[in-house]
């Protein structure tokens, strides 16, 4: 019985983390251009341009404003046209990605916002560049707060990809469909239920601890 629990876990679970590492590497991509976007391109920012930032704005409410398994099936079309298939773990990354992308890029707009005005005057007054503003002051002095918003992110796409799993898209969601709620496996369910949460539970605790250590160096620092 549990070495073939296992047989159904593994892959499973392999398939999990395959898609929950390629969904945050480039949910975090496009979530970091929409979120320092919005930041420098707002009112008063270090390059204004209240147009864009009105579109970017309306795009990243609209998009979260859809449930995360209709924006799934909504994005299957363009799984299809970039991987050419709408199953499976690697047509998943495409809707997992641009789903998360708009709440990620609104965690780190929150974020960068932290930054005190007057450090950001500071650098202007030095004749810094909005390139240098933007990596020399902005990412650097809210990084802990970014570590703890991709973290969030990431715990996110974890719980996108059970619901992911549930259209095809494999991994513990679609095993604990399948075969768990399905087929009344109860053990599987509960196995990967309990698989679930410890990823959870790992992500905060790496994620707080990588913040809190980046909060001591700048202390020490200081």
């Amino acid at each position: 019985m549990i070495h073939e629990l296992i047989e159904l876990l593994w892959p499973a679970l392999l398939e999990t983390l395959y898609m929950l590492l390629w969904s945050s590497i480039f949910a975090l991509i496009m979530g970091s251009a929409l979120g320092v976007t919005l930041v420098v391109t707002e009112k008063g920012g270090i390059l204004e341009a209240t147009g864009i930032h009105r579109v970017i704005n309306m795009v990243i409410n609209c998009i979260r404003s859809i449930p995360s398994i209709i924006l799934i099936v909504l994005l299957l079309p363009l799984s299809r046209m970039i991987v050419g298939t709408t199953l499976g773990p690697t047509a998943a990354i495409v809707s997992l990605s641009i789903g998360i992308a708009p709440f990620l890029g609104r965690i780190i707009e929150t974020s960068l916002k932290e930054v005190s005005l007057g450090k950001i005057e500071a650098a202007k007054a030095v004749g810094a560049s909005p390139f240098t503003i933007i990596f020399r002051v902005l990412i650097p002095e809210s990084l802990p707060a970014l570590v703890r918003g991709v973290t969030i992110a990431i715990i996110a796409i974890t719980e996108f990809t059970a619901i992911a799993g549930a259209i095809g898209a494999g991994g513990l969601g679609s095993l604990a469909i399948r075969f768990g709620y399905q087929r009344f496996r109860e053990d599987v369910l509960i196995a990967t239920v309990i698989i679930i949460i410890l990823l959870v539970q790992i992500f905060q605790w790496t994620g707080d601890y990588i913040s809190r250590s980046i909060n001591k160096k700048r202390f020490k620092l200081d």
